[in-house]
């Protein structure tokens, strides 16, 4: 083993569960890298994907926010311009850059449009989809009020779907968060999981959570805390 995964296990008891504190707290004290390491949720639910009535998908604002500076373009028309930049867009515009992807430049984080142009980003769904780039009205990013969905994504709004295996990946901050701001990120995100619980599921619904950064080892949460 290597020495910063020695050094990560002297931290940890790979026979406990932690509560959201005491793993924000580790997680921050086992990065040894030099890079600011993102902070990662992996929440496996007992549903089964496949069925369309025990999806799990939904938003999340995270209250410090991802810590990352996400690349919004806004596809809107021109009257919706103006308040798409002085929303904080990155890129704003229409056709000229529905032919960039589909040439292939796929160089943003978010694309937020408006119901109108859905008809025209549809073609754009081989390139967009598996990017998982598309917008979708459930999560907000295909709305009339382009400015706030914009500013909702740069202040810490996450878009999060339940996998083909059942666990939903997605990111609550930097290892340069302080540990408290860390544990109500995810404490958000989890919350905002157990609201969307399909009817249509039986059994246990979350089965477990792990929380590690990029380079890191993974933190069991003890679910019976959330």
């Amino acid at each position: 083993m290597s020495k910063n995964r020695n050094k990560a296990l002297e931290n940890i008891d790979v026979n406990k569960s932690y509560d959201l504190n005491e793993a924000s707290k580790i997680v921050k004290e086992n990065s040894f890298v030099k890079f600011d390491e993102s902070i990662d949720l992996a929440v496996r639910l007992g549903v089964d994907p496949k069925q369309a009535n025990q999806m799990v998908r939904g938003v999340a604002s995270l209250p410090h926010g991802t810590g990352k500076n996400l690349k919004v373009l806004a596809l809107v028309s021109a009257d919706k311009e103006e308040e798409a930049k002085n929303a904080g867009a990155d890129y704003v515009g229409l056709d000229e850059y529905i032919e960039k992807i589909k040439s292939g430049w796929t160089d943003v984080d978010v694309i937020v449009t408006m119901p109108s142009i859905m008809g025209k980003i549809g073609a754009l769904g081989r390139v967009l989809g598996p990017r998982g780039l598309m917008p979708n009205p459930k999560s907000g990013t295909v709305t009339q009020d382009v400015g706030k969905a914009v500013s909702d994504v740069k202040k810490g709004k996450i878009d999060f779907k339940v996998d083909k295996t059942g666990i939903i990946h997605a990111s609550v901050g930097k290892v340069s968060f302080d540990a408290s701001k860390i544990s109500e990120n995810a404490n958000e995100l989890i919350q905002t999981i157990l609201k969307l619980k399909p009817t249509a599921a039986k059994g246990t619904y979350l089965k477990s959570i792990y929380m590690s950064s990029t380079m890191g080892y993974g933190i069991q949460i003890d679910t019976n805390t959330i």
